[in-house]
């Protein structure tokens, strides 16, 4: 099929993009050589003061951890494992591994040390740099892992001063809080490697089809498995976004990135953490999403560019007072990794005047494949269009093997220069994904006539009640578009009569209440009778991922453990 979609890309938007040759690494060296002065990182303390690092000095720092690491035995080919969330720390470590040839395995902080142990022999790493407040998880699991090096940071080494000396007095007194780490054969700490190694480069051959990281699936649809990605897929991946958002004008020393995304996923790392090296800008860091203190960095620090999930949007859409905050300086935000309901899309545009847009996205091609056009035509419900040099098709939901028409719906398959290796040790799960180069995502949608591409849903999570197929996310809009809900997620559950039955769980705004009947009424107006929710649920949250993603498998195993199965 033609690629129809070319046609609404923005203008100085390219159908194809020539891609450098090099490793990931190469984007910190060469913007460093370019602009060293500038500010890549943006570290925010408690009291409104700023740690900044410059990319000369995380450059530098790059390459002292990078050193460190070859003495403690890693050689090109092995994998560091990072455990720690959105500080200086994980770049520093990051563009380390990757000087060496070694590949990224980075975890989600909150892991249980189960999951770390799991994920540890998985990929083989024998060294992890962990935040000291995770190290106990670390600790307990270690003598069953691979591990030979623990590398310890700590987050209060890159809080401006008065920041650190408070987080000392009012954190770290507090009994039980502060972690100690006592010294020991394989303990290290940070900042002791960085000041005994020297600041220049490790001098290893890396090229672009060498891997450079593994990204673990979240989960949310079975075992996690690790994503093996080259340094060519994600330098790609990286062009393609600076190019998508060359509408907007970014430009090195004035633009600022939103960098609340996680870095330990793939779609924080690349279009917050490499967006922002490649092009120079500065990436404010921020361990977690918390309402306030988003906010009071988009105000204090004005960002341009925030790529974010729907729960920040929605976050921020219905925090108190949240006009108080100047939002005016961002552009444009991205949003993935869950859909985006149209009413927190306009809402947030009217806060910031700026455009959200819906993109997707998955690990296994880290980590962006459509996207809204920017500044450009939109469709509601649309995760846009391919990115230049991407293919996309719809194909049957049965074989895989038959290409749907205009309109159908199938199964989303891609490919592209940011298509993963495969995974790690998984021969048989790699050849069901990936077929002829094709890369099938696992995921129901359709294209119009334009090449705009619509997510109906996850092939896993089609409910099928009494023969119909009925699409979670379509119930999910509706319920979106009632003036007290702020939340909703809607899931399959068996049913003696029908096989699997409608229903949903639904968060309500501060300060609102509503009865089971007004939802169902509701939804009868805006649904075919099939579709409408038979068990209606009212929580106070929704369980979710670290990214924001809300986690359906939960509520689904919840409901089979009240039924006993």
């Amino acid at each position: 099929m033609d690629r129809v979609w070319v046609k609404n890309y923005e203008k100085g938007v390219p159908p194809t993009l020539d891609y450098p040759p090099i490793p990931l690494h190469r984007l910190l060296e060469d913007t460093t050589a370019r602009a060293p002065a500038s500010t890549a990182i943006i570290f925010p303390g408690a009291l409104g003061d700023t740690f900044r690092l410059s990319y000369r000095q995380l450059n530098d720092d790059a390459n002292r951890m990078a050193n460190a690491l070859a003495g403690l035995g890693v050689r090109k080919g092995d994998r560091v494992a990072l455990l720690l969330p959105n500080c200086p720390q994980f770049v520093i470590s990051y563009y380390a591994a990757l000087k060496l040839g070694a590949a990224v395995v980075a975890f989600n902080p909150l892991y249980s040390p189960r999951e770390i142990e799991h994920q540890l022999n998985d990929c083989g790493a024998r060294v992890i740099v962990v935040l000291s407040l995770f190290y106990r998880n670390v600790a307990e699991v270690k003598s069953r892992t691979p591990l030979e090096h623990v590398i310890v940071g700590y987050i209060k080494e890159y809080l401006p001063p008065v920041s650190r000396l408070l987080f000392s007095l009012l954190k770290e007194k507090k009994e039980g809080h502060r972690p100690v780490v006592e010294r020991a054969p394989g303990i290290h700490f940070f900042q002791d490697l960085l000041a005994a190694n020297r600041p220049g480069s490790p001098g290893v051959e890396v090229g672009p089809e060498d891997v450079a990281m593994f990204q673990y699936t979240g989960g949310t649809t079975g075992v996690s498995k690790g994503v093996v990605a080259t340094h060519r897929n994600v330098v790609s991946n990286t062009v393609q976004i600076r190019t998508w958002a060359s509408g907007i004008k970014m430009a090195r020393d004035n633009d600022v990135v939103m960098g609340v995304m996680p870095l330990f996923h793939a779609y924080g790392m690349v279009t917050v953490m490499h967006y922002c090296v490649l092009d120079g800008l500065s990436m404010i860091l921020l361990p977690r999403f918390v309402t306030k203190q988003v906010l009071a960095a988009i105000n204090r620090y004005r960002p341009s560019f925030f790529p974010g999930v729907p729960t920040m949007y929605v976050a921020i859409n219905n925090f108190p007072g949240v006009r108080k905050y100047d939002l005016k300086s961002v552009k444009a935000c991205v949003s993935g990794a869950a859909p985006l309901p149209v009413e927190v899309q306009q809402r947030f545009e009217e806060l910031t005047h700026g455009r959200l847009v819906e993109g997707y996205g998955l690990s296994e091609a880290p980590v962006v494949v459509t996207c809204t056009p920017v500044m450009g035509t939109r469709k509601i419900g649309s995760i846009g269009v391919p990115f230049p040099d991407v293919d996309a098709r719809i194909m049957d939901l049965e074989k895989g093997e038959t290409e749907m028409p205009v309109g159908e719906i199938g199964e989303l398959v891609v490919k592209g220069p940011q298509v993963m290796k495969g995974y790690w040790n998984r021969p048989e799960e790699t050849s069901m994904v990936l077929r002829h180069g094709w890369l099938y995502t696992g995921d129901i949608a359709r294209m119009d006539s334009d090449g705009f591409f619509f997510i109906v849903d996850r092939k896993k999570e089609m409910i099928i009640a009494g023969g119909y197929n009925i699409y979670p996310r379509e119930v999910e809009e509706v319920l979106y578009e009632h003036e007290k809900v702020k939340e909703a997620v809607c899931y399959g559950v068996p049913d003696e009569y029908r096989g699997e039955t409608v229903k949903v769980a639904v968060v309500l705004k501060d300060g609102q209440t509503c009865s089971a009947e007004e939802i169902t009424e509701y939804c009868k107006t805006k649904l075919a009778k099939y579709k409408i929710p038979k068990n209606i649920e009212f929580r106070q949250d929704l369980p979710k991922s670290p990214v924001g993603k809300v986690l359906r498998r939960v509520l689904v195993e919840e409901e089979k453990k009240k039924q006993g199965r």
